[in-house]
């Protein structure tokens, strides 16, 4: 008689069958419990140190207090377990630090997502739409499997650390630049997560993936932006992603020259990571890469207006920084690149009623001028002309 199948062994099936790369149990620490106190801790100290930026959803707190994504049990007194999904989204496509031409921006590869329609076109696809389907079809089995259990399933919009669960459920241990590397499939990992009810005895939980970073420091030397002064400790209102994204407003005139020609997120950790060399290409049609967005042109995207920035990211996750945000960032990245074909441009914007982007439009126009830009905002004439 064949042994009983196990609800881990179970979920691989369902993961594999939905479309997952991995996935894997932990348990959520319970309160009191030493890993709780720690974690608890750690969150309350980072947000302390003001290294959460103006991210305002990272510091909310309940009624009593408590930060919330320092535990679940703060959210979901219920959360016992949690099931963490991954799906590899690794391309073929030229990395961000490869070689590649002056008028050419950066959008970060996990944004690349498109599907493959059945007559050969291809559409914007959002991973977050796309994993939380088959995060449901993983969900329904493992009811059916389990019986009836509390559950509530998130792709990066809960309030869940996600990496810390992926790490105890041995899906991959938390890298120095704090992404997940799986030995297997490296870390262009995108994490999915089931929080459940489920009581799981010892036998069933994972034990912590091994941390075989070792005394590699690539990503924290390749960081422009000094983002990774801590090992596994990222400060991200330094971090060229969330200075892209999530910041509003002004960028810090001292940031600015560092964030080179990224425009939407930012991929350089990854690129020179020793564990992504041989990671397997992914194959997933639903998130296939959308060519026009791989080293794309400055020139087409300062063209866009805000129709065509709709029409052009219609469910894409570029939508998230916004048209003046997007434009923000290109006019930085115009001025990073020192080409005078984009000084036309940046003036245009630099006289337009949305001031952050005549700020940083300003700001574009002095660099390719070679002018110095005083951090008090002053822009004095230039000093030299870059022919």
């Amino acid at each position: 008689m064949p042994a009983p199948v196990s609800i881990s062994q179970h979920l691989t099936s369902l993961s594999h069958e939905a479309g997952f790369s991995a996935a894997g149990i932990a348990a959520v620490p319970a309160p009191g419990s030493i890993e709780h106190e720690r974690e608890v801790l750690r969150c309350e100290e980072w947000i302390a140190s003001g290294a959460s930026g103006e991210m305002e959803y990272l510091q909310r707190r309940n009624e009593d207090g408590n930060l919330l994504r320092s535990s679940l049990r703060h959210v979901f007194p219920w959360a016992r377990s949690v099931v963490v999904c991954v799906t590899n989204y690794n391309t073929g496509a030229p990395r961000s630090i490869d070689p590649a031409r002056d008028e050419q921006a950066w959008i970060a590869k996990y944004a690349w997502t498109s599907r493959r329609e059945p007559n050969g076109s291809t559409v914007p696809s959002d991973y977050h739409r796309v994993l939380l389907r088959r995060l449901r079809l993983v969900e329904a089995g493992m009811q059916a499997f389990r019986g009836p259990f509390e559950s509530r399933c998130f792709v990066d919009t809960g309030p869940v650390v996600e990496r810390l669960f992926a790490r105890h459920a041995g899906v991959g241990w938390t890298a120095k630049n704090t992404c997940t590397i799986n030995e297997k499939l490296g870390s262009w990992l995108f994490l999915a997560v089931i929080v459940t009810s489920l009581e799981l005895g010892e036998p069933e939980r994972a034990s912590l993936t091994e941390d075989r970073c070792g005394s590699c420091r690539r990503c924290i030397e390749a960081c422009p932006t000094n983002a990774l002064a801590t090992p596994y400790q990222m400060d991200a209102s330094l971090c060229i992603a969330y200075l892209t994204i999530e910041k509003r407003g002004d960028i810090p005139v001292d940031l600015r020259s560092r964030m080179g020609r990224q425009v939407f997120g930012c991929d350089i950790c990854q690129d020179v990571c020793p564990w992504n060399r041989k990671a397997p290409i992914s194959t997933d049609d639903q998130l296939a890469p959308r060519r026009e967005l791989i080293n794309p042109a400055l020139d087409w995207l300062g063209a866009m207006g805000e129709e065509d920035f709709n029409r052009t990211f219609n469910g894409s996750p570029v939508r998230r920084t916004k048209f003046s945000g997007l434009r923000r960032n290109i006019a930085i990245a115009m001025g990073n690149s020192g080409l005078r074909q984009f000084l036309p441009r940046l003036e245009q914007w630099s006289e337009g009623q949305d001031t952050v982007i005549a700020e940083a439009a300003r700001w574009g126009v002095a660099q390719i001028q070679g002018g110095i830009v005083a951090a008090h905002g002053d822009f004095p004439q230039p000093l030299t002309k870059k022919q």
